[in-house]
């Protein structure tokens, strides 16, 4: 569960379709460093979890091999093998129809396939021969009016040698450029005996080119190339959803030089520690803190936050923010891609790259499905002259159908392109789930667990309530004095009194001590004064029935008490708590209109914690709790509810977070150690997140279904027109590409806002 962690990409995965149904890079991704000594290849074409199958089956015998690690968002793939073996993987690759370039060659190379469709050649040029085939749609325009231009001489011409050469040619040129990649890749897959799409495809043209359908099996190869162009764009849009974020960090920055002129420089060469300046509209171009000025920053890019949030000197920034008012500097503490939005990028990506528990189960749907109806195919050849009187041509025809019929890529996709969308649609909203099974399992929550402290609260002591005694004494000289000695402290609920009180100290303090564990001493007007906690005033002998009546009163609600007394009596009370958070209350709200359960678990008191729990109206608490204490809780949870959740901020709560059955970290922003430990970083700290979180889970799951269903319920429909009815390869083709278009349209509905 909890800790995320790469899930090995299925390589059983049979569709073969390309970069349509895989994680692809959602910006220009650089390899991670490999250990030295281990060569690492581009390879171009290598988009798709099918295709990784594909090549680590091509590998899976060579001599001496200690692993295989992919990156398909950078396309490439480490060979952790002999130097002698090197050569041979590299000739097993090429034989799988793939072509292997050292990335030290590559590195200067554009990427060819930002926008490849499925036969991973749309928008590139073809090399065939000595002859170079014309890119993207136009070729497969220029394939169309070749396949019309047979289907005109079948239909209009005189049935005769010189116009079926003229036909068969006109054929052969559309299959030639619609279909050469697919064929390559098609023989490559025969040859080792893989049946995906490439291979289908290969053999029903072949087979119908063969039995004098050649007009059909032209037209056939072109608008199934024109199909998946299509395909391939929209699954785009689910890939390259947070591709956009990129494109806010700026390219230059004003970088602040020794003699104090300001020269704008490369983002990418900023060194950390430089002082950056950014003007009132201008992008944050790097992670950094305020060292002069004061703004607002809009962090929606970032966090989702949809409020302006103000900085002021000793305030973190981030790469992407946009200033919205004044202007500030800034000290940069991080490199260009350690920035938190590079960070998010990549975490997003490495979770497209995950296999969902619904992907798993497709693809090992696929791999029994295309077999078998490749035998059904093949039995329908065989047996139909038999068994029900066609003609051996009939048959070959009818099992060519079903191979088109038969290719599984609308299922296949029908899951990936779904939950990439949902993990980027999670992403515009601050929510950065760690992969497809976090999403997914997000819906089948039954009780949260939370942390107190940051979660639920701000985490910062307040004051909260004032009193001050009937004495002698004058009210504002009293919170003066208060003042006065507040200020005088380190100490947490010292500065949150001197911050609350607002009072005007001047500071005229002598004999300042400070008292450990019970409070502080000093004399101010000539009057020796104390502050601190009820310890401090019953050592000194001044509590009373009525204070401690007071004190209990405080207590009762989760607050700390300290006192201003002089030499002879108690001049004031002061009450300090930590607030909760204005979102809190409405996401436990929201979280049990979910059917949620909501359990508090704190190191806090008791009494502090019930008194919390009940006004952000949580179903229970529980206090006093350790490490050790939290984990048990959480077993004990899991036993009562089943799948649980914890929230926490990713490190105290460690052992809690890692036993849940998911984990969802506060404060990502700038917390490096939520960003990786936990399942979900909420970044905003916005507990709201979490039922949000969890109603894409509920709605990514429902879309997830409706594809299946789609896909398998047209699939079974035109698999029995083909066998009783009159299907013929052109209903096949859009039965087949239509399947796969609604699935894809159907998941890019959770990009919508």
């Amino acid at each position: 569960m909890s800790h995320p962690h790469t899930e090995e990409p299925n390589a059983s995965h049979s569709c073969g379709c390309g970069s349509a149904c895989g994680p692809e890079s959602i910006a220009v991704v650089q390899p991670k460093p490999e250990p030295e000594g281990i060569p690492v290849f581009r390879i171009p074409t290598m988009d798709c979890a099918a295709e990784e199958g594909e090549i680590r089956h091509a590998l899976a015998k060579l001599p001496g091999l200690r692993s295989l690690s992919f990156q398909l968002g950078a396309r490439t793939l480490a060979i952790d093998a002999p130097a002698e073996s090197i050569p041979q993987a590299l000739d097993a690759i090429r034989k799988a129809g793939f072509k292997p370039v050292p990335l030290s060659e590559s590195d200067g190379l554009k990427d060819e396939h930002d926008h490849s469709g499925h036969d991973h050649s749309h928008g590139q040029h073809v090399h065939g021969g000595g002859f170079s085939l014309p890119d993207g749609l136009p070729r497969y325009a220029l394939a169309l009016a070749f396949a019309f231009g047979a289907e005109s001489v079948s239909f209009f011409a005189p049935h005769g040698l010189i116009f079926s050469g003229i036909g068969m040619a006109l054929s052969a040129a559309a299959i030639g450029l619609a279909g050469f990649s697919i064929y390559v890749k098609g023989l490559a897959a025969l040859r080792n005996l893989r049946l995906n799409i490439n291979a289908l495809m290969t053999v029903a043209v072949t087979g119908a080119f063969l039995i004098g359908q050649w007009p059909e099996a032209a037209m056939v190869m072109a608008l199934y190339a024109i199909a998946e162009l299509i395909e391939a764009r929209s699954v785009d849009r689910a890939r390259n959803a947070i591709k956009g974020l990129l494109d806010m960090t700026p390219e230059k920055a004003e970088v602040k030089q020794a003699d104090g002129s300001w020269v704008e420089s490369l983002v990418k060469t900023v060194a950390i520690g430089a002082i950056v300046r950014v003007k009132p509209g201008a992008r944050v171009p790097l992670d950094g803190v305020i060292v002069a000025g004061t703004t607002s920053v809009d962090q929606s890019p970032v966090t989702g936050e949809s409020i302006p949030v103000d900085k002021v000197v000793g305030d973190p920034v981030f790469a992407g923010t946009i200033n919205t008012t004044g202007m500030v500097e800034a000290r940069v503490n991080v490199a260009a891609n350690g920035t938190l939005l590079a960070r998010i990028i990549h975490a997003v990506e490495q979770a497209q790259g995950s296999r969902a528990p619904t992907q798993q189960f497709v693809d090992r749907f696929a791999s029994i499905y295309t077999p078998a109806v490749f035998a059904l195919a093949l039995a329908v050849c065989l047996l139909t002259p038999w068994l029900l009187d066609w003609t051996w041509m009939q048959a070959i025809y009818k099992a060519l159908v079903l191979l088109v019929i038969a290719c599984p890529c609308a299922l296949v996709i029908s899951t990936p392109v779904t939950v990439v969308s949902g993990l980027a649609a999670a992403a515009r909203r601050g929510i950065l789930i760690k992969g497809g099974v976090h999403l997914e399992g997000a819906r089948k929550i039954k009780a949260i667990a939370l942390d107190k402290t940051g979660t639920i609260t701000l985490g910062k002591p307040k004051l909260v309530a004032t009193e001050v005694l009937p004495t002698d004494q004058v009210e504002s000289q009293v919170l003066r004095w208060a003042s006065d000695l507040a200020g005088h402290s380190d100490h947490p609920v010292s500065k949150a009194i001197a911050q609350g009180l607002g009072v005007q100290a001047n500071g005229q303090l002598e004999g300042f001590t400070a008292l450990p564990g019970r409070g502080i001493e000093a004399k101010a007007d000539g009057l020796s004064l104390i502050l601190g906690n009820n310890r401090l005033i019953e050592d000194r002998g001044l509590c009373s029935p009525q204070i401690e009546a007071r004190l209990a009163e405080h207590e009762a609600q989760g607050r700390t008490v300290t006192m201003l007394a002089s030499s002879t009596q108690v001049l004031a009370i002061f009450a300090v708590a930590d607030t909760i958070k204005e979102s809190s209350r409405e996401a436990i709200a929201e979280l049990h209109a979910l059917g949620v359960a909501s359990v508090m678990l704190t190191g806090d008191n008791i009494a502090t914690a019930k008194a919390i729990a009940k006004e952000a109206g949580i179903d229970d608490a529980r206090g006093n709790l350790l490490p050790e204490d939290k984990l048990a809780a959480i077993e004990e949870m899991q036993s009562e509810y089943g799948y649980v959740a914890m929230t926490g901020d990713g490190i105290n709560d460690a052992p809690a977070l890692a036993r849940s059955n998911i984990g969802f970290a506060m404060g990502g922003a700038g917390t490096d150690t939520a960003m990786e430990a936990a399942d979900v970083v909420i970044m905003n700290d916005d507990l709201r997140r979490i039922p949000e979180a969890i109603r894409l889970s509920r709605k990514t799951q429902a879309i997830l279904w409706q594809n299946i269903a789609l896909a398998l319920g047209i699939k079974a429909v035109f698999l029995l027109l083909a066998l009783f009815g009159g299907a013929t390869m052109w209903m096949a083709v859009f039965a087949d590409m239509g399947a796969s278009l609604l699935v894809v349209f159907n998941g890019l509905r959770m990009l919508r806002k």
